[in-house]
């Protein structure tokens, strides 16, 4: 930037030369429109220009180099709007035209003129003979025009082949010089009234709130002398009220560095007087602070009450004399519709309005406890936004957020503005924004340099605050409504997704990319197996797959989180704190200042790491039937905070998803024991019998059953001697796999003890039958086995009631093997008998269970004699194949899941071998 100061001198209008384009000018104020009524012939006193380099920090240097101007010519009470014009000038030539911005201030007896000049020019230039329509305040280069004509006496635009001047005059006040502020005559009847002379009392007020010196006005005002209330607490006079949505006391207020407002005071009669005070908190010479009230009686508080200041907005007309909306001039027209937007432009408004380097807007919680960050300008918004902040906090009079507050110098105060630390801001005034009394946010602006903002500017931006406060709740609900309805849907998905599997490893596998990247960057997931072990890492999952192995190994070096049963999100800085310190020793080994390096991954993949989780790290118990069962850690990545909005919906998913994952831990508890008791049922492995090949295949049907109503078994009984059996229990599930396991068991004590077939199965029966209510009748075919020298085979069967066993020979014939006869658990007496069979070299015995001979295809059923042509081609097959054979032809013959339990037994003699 390059300045220079000019005293005295005419101002320089651009004259065009050769074919430069005649300059045309607009201006919208008083008198005619399309007028160039700049004043030529007034005195230019004062002079001074600057250059700006296209960059986006020209905008406040250029901000700054105005004011500086027109507060050393004593123009103070015109600052404002020149700083705002300016501003939005010097935004369209170096941020959106992309050129340096040449600014001159000319003063004049009449006021000031300020030109702002770009290297540009390609714009249309209006024309005289038709009206100003500048569009949209919000599209480039109209907005500073519409500020312009609503702020600005006079302005105009100037064109050349190589410029466009943008100039605007502003008037001085018609008021006299050193006035703060002044008002226009009025006739008597509306002047305030005062009852005879006005009293002033004059109160001071020690730093402990004892009253310290009284006047004589005091004394008449309450009727007390001075000695009756000296060192005597001002709260024991004051009627404070209660203002709804504040709490704010008369204690507070006597620490604010500035009040203005009304109480009652007890006079000595006990009534009450209502007053309007002005308090100013000063400091003596040795440094103890002390307040100075001024009082007088309510209705004379024209006296004391601080004018307000009317917006220029307030009073300004389009071009068609209509009044202008003070809202759509602050934030533009039309207004963001969303809310982001809206808090953005807001608070890049209140910026330039008071010429800072920084703004910011926080949003309050429904409880007002805390703020919010929702935007910001000038400040690391990655890292402060969505950062929480609580209402009342740090120290004496800057520690509400519910009353305005200047702050003139940080470093004096550490801490009163939490957000703005580590910022380099020292200076910094805050409003609070309320709609019909309640706390819903905070605005506000901050500069660098100290003692650069006053109650004046305090006031000025509640003004603005007040305006938006209400497009800005309106906004906020509109978009918490969403939020909700958004939140309702994911719920509801959420649920349906945890509800639709019971797989322990699934449920964990679903809770996290139900979080990622929806709620969170990245997510983890512990669980803890019972009450006395350690919380484990289960899951871990990053929207950037090719982080997930770095994160994964960074939590498995640091102490899970405490498994704590409060409800609600925590925050958890382990990982943050683990990352930094990684990426700190990989950065000092790479440059040779370390220990050598003794993990594979390179100095990317550590900071990378530790910029995935650099962020707000928070964890959610998961708690299911009063017992934490994991926890669930949801992160960001570097200098982001989660919206309280995501953590509530967090937390009501932490919810579905901890029942659910008990819900998946109990089953599959319950069906490891169910299949450990069903793998207690079948058979140990089947024994290998000499010149016999013996194949078995064993279906149950139902999901996640092993053992149905249908068994088998193989067995020694004694030397050369083998049982064997098939059966079906009546049903299926767990109640017909109790009586197999009764059958089995019974079946090979029986035979060990040297019973016969038919001695077998009626001992048997009785047991079966023993069961009461619990019995179930049993199909069953039982027989004994001996291997013969000759390469044959002789069998002694008992068909109880069970599908007849099939012996299919070696020239492809198959008859029936036995006969049938009653089934078990029905009849109390029975009477069985056994058959020989004899099987030769090459012959199969193929038994098989009513599942399989009954399986349906609608009305067609493979049965006895489907069964008797698919075993027909099966000659010369071995034991293995014939089995397989048998399966795969059943579950061919229907399309559906096969409903009943199947069992297939086949015995093949396959005869000597010769050499």
């Amino acid at each position: 930037m390059t300045t220079g100061l000019h005293p005295g001198g005419q101002p320089q209008d651009p004259q065009p030369t050769g074919n430069q384009a005649l300059p045309r000018q607009e201006r919208v104020g008083h008198g005619a429109p399309h007028a160039d009524n700049r004043t030529r012939s007034a005195v230019i006193t004062a002079r001074a220009a600057a250059s700006f380099d296209p960059v986006g920090r020209s905008v406040a240097t250029a901000r700054s180099f105005v004011r500086d101007t027109l507060q050393g010519w004593g123009f103070a009470d015109i600052v404002d709007d020149a700083v705002v014009l300016t501003s939005e000038l010097v935004t369209n030539a170096v941020v959106h035209a992309g050129t340096s911005a040449d600014v001159l201030c000319l003063r004049s007896d009449e006021g000031v003129r300020i030109e702002v000049a770009d290297r540009y020019p390609e714009r249309e230039i209006p024309l005289q003979a038709t009206a100003v329509n500048m569009g949209s305040p919000d599209r480039e280069g109209g907005r500073g025009l519409q500020l312009c004509a609503a702020l600005a006496g006079r302005w105009g635009v100037d064109y050349s082949p190589t410029h466009k001047q943008v100039w605007f005059h502003l008037d001085l006040p018609d008021r006299p010089i050193g006035t703060r502020t002044a008002g226009p005559s009025l006739p008597a009847h509306l002047l305030p009234l005062a009852d005879g002379r006005v009293r002033v009392a004059v109160i001071q007020i020690d730093r402990v709130g004892a009253i310290s010196a009284w006047n004589e006005d005091a004394e008449d005002l309450f009727g007390y002398a001075a000695e009756q209330v000296i060192g005597k607490p001002l709260t024991d006079l004051a009627a404070w009220p209660h203002t709804p949505g504040t709490s704010t006391g008369i204690v507070e207020a006597l620490q604010l560095s500035r009040w203005e407002g009304t109480y009652g005071l007890r006079a000595a009669s006990g009534r009450v007087t209502p007053v309007y005070a002005s308090h100013l908190r000063v400091r003596d010479t040795g440094g103890e602070p002390s307040t100075v009230c001024l009082l007088v009686r309510d209705h004379e508080r024209a006296v004391l009450q601080t004018p307000l200041r009317a917006s220029a907005t307030d009073t300004t007309t389009s071009s068609e004399g209509q009044a202008t909306d003070p809202f759509e001039v602050f934030i533009g027209s039309p207004a963001p519709d969303d809310l982001d937007g809206l808090l953005q432009r807001t608070v890049e408004r209140a910026r330039d309005m008071l010429d800072g380097d920084s703004a910011f807007l926080l949003l309050a919680t429904d409880d007002e406890t805390e703020l919010e960050v929702r935007a910001s300008t000038g400040l690391p918004s990655a890292r402060q936004r969505f950062a929480r902040v609580p209402v009342e906090a740090g120290p004496g009079r800057y520690g509400s957020a519910r009353m305005p507050a200047v702050h003139e110098d940080l470093t004096v105060v550490p801490g009163a503005v939490p957000l703005l630390a580590g910022t380099g801001m020292r200076s910094v005034v805050t409003v609070p924004l309320k709609v019909e009394g309640r706390l819903t946010g905070s605005l506000g602006v901050a500069a660098e340099g100290p003692s650069r903002y006053s109650n004046e500017e305090a006031l000025r931006l509640q003004f603005a605050a007040d305006r938006i406060a209400l497009a800005v709740e309106s906004a906020r609900l509109g978009e918490l409504e969403r939020l909700r309805r958004g939140s309702l849907s994911f719920l509801v998905e959420a649920s349906d997704l945890l509800a639709g599997t019971l797989d322990r490893d699934q449920t964990l596998a679903l809770m996290a990319q139900m979080t990622v990247p929806t709620l969170a960057t990245w997510c983890a997931v512990y669980t803890i197996a019972d009450q006395a072990s350690d919380p484990y890492l289960s899951y871990v999952l990053h929207e950037d797959e090719e982080r997930i192995d770095g994160l994964k190994a960074l939590l498995s070096k640091i102490a899970p989180p405490d498994p704590v049963p409060t409800p609600g999100a925590r925050v958890w800085a382990a990982p943050g704190e683990a990352a930094h310190q990684a990426a700190l020793r990989t950065s000092m080994r790479s440059l040779g200042l370390g220990e050598p390096a003794s993990i594979t991954s390179g100095i990317g993949t550590t900071l990378a790491t530790a910029a995935a989780v650099g962020g707000e790290t928070v964890v959610l118990p998961l708690v299911a039937r009063n017992r934490v069962i994991g926890m669930l850690t949801l992160g960001k990545p570097s200098d982001e905070h989660f919206r309280q909005e995501i953590l509530e919906l967090a937390e009501d998913l932490s919810r579905r998803a901890a029942l659910a994952l008990d819900n998946a831990r109990l089953y599959s508890e319950r069906t490891a024991i169910s299949q450990s008791l069903q793998r207690s049922l079948l058979p140990p492995d089947l024994p290998h019998i000499d010149g016999v090949e013996v194949e078995v295949i064993y279906r149950a049907a139902g999901e996640g059953n092993e053992v149905g109503g249908d068994f088998y078994d193989l067995f020694p009984i004694r030397d050369g001697v083998y049982g064997f059996a098939i059966g079906d229990v009546c049903g299926t599930g767990p109640e017909a796999a109790a009586v197999t396991g009764l059958a089995r068991h019974a079946l090979r004590l029986l035979a060990r003890e040297g019973f016969g077939g038919p001695a077998v199965l009626e001992r048997l029966n009785s047991a079966i039958l023993d069961e009461g209510a619990r019995s179930r009748f049993l199909t069953l075919l039982y027989g004994e086995l001996w291997p013969q020298e000759d390469g044959s085979a002789m069998l002694k069967v008992v068909c109880a009631g069970h599908p007849l066993p099939l012996r299919l020979r070696q020239d492809g014939t198959v008859e029936a093997a036995a006969e049938p006869q009653p089934l078990l658990g029905v009849m109390e007496d029975l009477e069985l008998y056994e058959q020989t069979i004899t099987l030769d070299p090459g012959d199969v015995l193929l038994c098989v269970t009513d599942g399989v001979t009954e399986r349906r295809e609608g009305t067609r059923m493979l049965g006895d004699d489907g069964l008797a042509d698919v075993l027909t081609t099966c000659t010369g097959l071995t034991a293995g194949a014939v089995a397989a054979r048998i399966m795969r032809a059943v579950e061919r013959f229907a399309s559906d899941a096969p409903s009943d339990d199947m069992a297939i037994l086949a015995m093949r003699v396959p005869g000597l071998q010769r050499d």
